[in-house]
């Protein structure tokens, strides 16, 4: 059987395992920006002691191994009574480890908001919310968009090392189409072929905030 007729006969299960892999991507961004947020607003709002317990959980999750924290996760806290799925354990662990890279970008860039910016907002009166709400964030969001961009296409590139903890991502199907057609290539290169198009789709993201940021700021 040819590569592409071997493709084209599992295309259930590679569709299933990008459908997956979009799935924790979507689900992990959702939930680990949120957090970011928070995050990055205890560390630049919050007491001191307070800011410095957020960074210390900062650095751990950014200097752990993003597999050895799905380790952890998926076959350590079982011994703590904590059992979860696969999925969910890769989940748990992309949200945590992008979690913490996206909270310092976030960090970085509400340092970076101008200060006469705030002035002007506060000399119209705006409260704290109404500052963040119109000013910062969208500040941050345009200024950080591409550098949260990169950080998803790390993201999506995490997915596959989810693999190991048996989460039938892509590379998970297309370890499993090689080993039961004993077709290396084709499978392996539609699951290259198939990462590339979701990394395009967070190109083309990146590129819309850029036109947005030139649009407003010039």
């Amino acid at each position: 059987m040819s590569g592409i007729a071997t493709v084209w006969s599992y295309r259930d299960a590679f569709l299933a395992g990008l459908g997956n892999t979009t799935a924790l991507v979507l689900l992990a961004l959702s939930l680990s920006l949120p957090l970011a947020g928070l995050t990055a607003l205890v560390l630049v709002e919050a007491a001191a002691p307070v800011r410095r317990l957020g960074r210390e959980a900062v650095d751990l999750f950014r200097c752990v191994p993003f597999l050895l924290l799905a380790y952890v996760i998926y076959y350590g806290l079982p011994e703590l009574g904590l059992r979860l799925g696969a999925w969910w354990a890769g989940l748990l662990a992309l949200v945590l480890y992008n979690g913490a890279y996206f909270a310092e970008i976030l960090r970085t860039a509400a340092l970076a908001v101008p200060r006469d910016a705030l002035e002007a907002g506060r000399a119209f009166g705006f409260s704290r919310a109404q500052l963040y709400g119109r000013i910062v964030l969208p500040l941050i969001v345009l200024d950080a968009g591409p550098v949260i961009g990169n950080q998803v296409v790390v993201m999506i590139k995490d997915t596959a090392l989810l693999m190991i903890i048996t989460v039938q991502e892509l590379s998970f199907v297309a370890n499993f189409v090689n080993a039961s057609a004993f077709a290396p290539l084709a499978p392996f290169a539609t699951a290259l072929v198939l990462y590339w198009l979701l990394c395009l789709v967070v190109e083309a993201g990146i590129r819309g905030l850029a036109r947005e940021r030139r649009r407003r700021y010039g």
